[in-house]
């Protein structure tokens, strides 16, 4: 009759130490020297006179809106007015602002997105130059905002929602289930 294999309990098996590992976690290993100042010492990029704890006061009625391309095909999806539900989430005048490079992203996307396409060349859009090379339109709508702290940024975009919230001071616009949702947006003053 031939023997059974012994098999380990799941979890029971005891991890090995790499040797990096048991030199950091021996006491005899010797502190790190201290840094020169030189190191220590970083660039600390300079921060807008308009802000305030935080809150930008340059936002001001009637709020200028970047607008990302998703933001537009949401909107559609959604079946929300563009003007009037920046309106009614904003409570003021709003002026939306398409960048060239947003317009080019349409534009690559083809005829399933001429409905998107249509609505960014309304007359009631405003249109700013890009002066940059290349079309990727998030890079264009972040360094826009590095520049200049005057903008609410439209985008339903994960990444360039991520990269924005790095930036102090300026407010998220993004497509709810029903109407559109403020992140950020400082209280009355």
């Amino acid at each position: 009759m031939p023997k059974a294999k012994k098999v380990r309990k799941f979890a029971a098996v005891k991890r090995v130490m790499s040797s990096k590992e048991a030199k950091k976690r021996s006491p005899q290993s010797e502190p790190a020297a201290p840094k020169k100042d030189a190191e220590l010492v970083k660039e600390i990029p300079q921060v807008s006179s308009a802000l305030f704890f935080q809150y930008n006061r340059s936002l001001t009625p009637p709020y200028q809106v970047l607008i990302d391309t998703n933001f537009i095909n949401f909107s559609i999806r959604k079946k929300i007015d563009l003007f009037r539900g920046l309106m009614d989430s904003l409570y003021a005048k709003c002026i939306p602002i398409i960048t060239d490079c947003v317009m080019a992203e349409l534009e690559k996307l083809g005829p399933r997105y001429r409905i998107a396409l249509r609505i960014a060349r309304d007359e009631k859009i405003e249109r700013l130059k890009c002066t940059h090379k290349g079309t990727y339109a998030d890079d264009c709508i972040v360094q826009r905002i590095m520049q200049h702290k005057c903008y609410i940024v439209a985008t339903n975009d994960a990444d360039l929602k991520r990269r924005i919230r790095k930036v102090p001071g300026v407010p998220i616009l993004s497509v709810g289930s029903h109407a559109y949702v403020v992140e950020r947006l400082p209280e009355v003053f």
